[in-house]
């Protein structure tokens, strides 16, 4: 009797095992990022999260320092995104993160921004690849204590826009603001490009960022994960709120 119902209870969680696993993507991604410095190579977290890729996905850090919704897609890069769409969606699913914020303080609107980027994932989709918004990244000012929340606006509309769009987003703002509160002011200039830079990433900032990126991704699409490798220790340092040099 007792060997009876323990077989029952081992089928019953082989069952719920096989009801609860994650089926895998039709096609491996191939990520292209763009934005602005904070994504880009020297500076952002997109070297970071690409390097967690695991084959056969691949990708490209597009980022361009100093560039917008408005000026990323000129001097032929929009041209050439859309190129690298079509050359890749045969055998992989063209996944484009879209993070931009930090550059437009001082140029467009917020309807204006928001507006941008309704567009940009429109003319994404129509080209046969996923967009995923991505709010921008903190800076690590503080003022009392507390991180200086003053790309808080653009976050609202980078979020609105995502759903204006269905597309997904994640929200690297939020989770960089309460990452960088929680491990304090002295701690977050270890990942500082140069020692006064509170805006963009040097080496440690690069691979903690890029993870912090990959989590939030994989919660949106768990469908993905076997493309990533782990990094425990800095996804739980990350989720603790505590300190973590990246192994930097």
């Amino acid at each position: 009797m007792r060997s009876t119902v323990f077989t029952s209870i081992l089928a019953l969680a082989a069952t719920m095992a096989m009801g609860s696993a994650v089926a895998r993507a039709k096609k491996p991604p191939f990520f292209f990022l763009i934005g602005d410095s904070t994504v880009a190579v020297n500076g952002g977290w997109g070297d970071g999260f690409l390097s967690y890729l695991k084959d056969p996905a691949k990708g490209e850090n597009r980022g361009k320092s100093g560039s917008s919704t408005v000026s990323w897609k000129s001097n032929g890069r929009w041209a050439s995104l859309l190129q690298g769409i079509n050359d890749t969606r045969a055998d992989y699913e063209p996944v484009v993160t879209i993070q931009f914020g930090h550059n437009y303080q001082k140029s467009l609107t917020l309807d204006e921004f928001r507006a941008n980027l309704v567009n940009i994932a429109t003319e994404l989709k129509d080209a046969g690849a996923t967009p995923i918004f991505i709010t921008s990244l903190t800076r690590r000012r503080f003022e009392d204590g507390e991180v200086v929340r003053d790309l808080a606006e653009w976050r609202g509309k980078t979020i609105a826009a995502a759903k204006a769009s269905s597309v997904r987003w994640l929200d690297l703002n939020l989770t960089s603001t309460d990452y960088v509160n929680a491990i304090g002011e002295e701690n977050a200039q270890y990942y500082n490009l140069a020692s006064t830079d509170r805006t963009h990433l040097g080496e440690a900032g690069e691979i903690v960022f890029g993870r912090m990126v990959v989590d939030l991704l994989l919660e949106k699409r768990r469908d993905l994960d076997v493309y990533f490798s782990a990094d425990e220790e800095i996804t739980d340092a990350i989720a603790n709120g505590e300190f973590t040099t990246g192994g930097k």
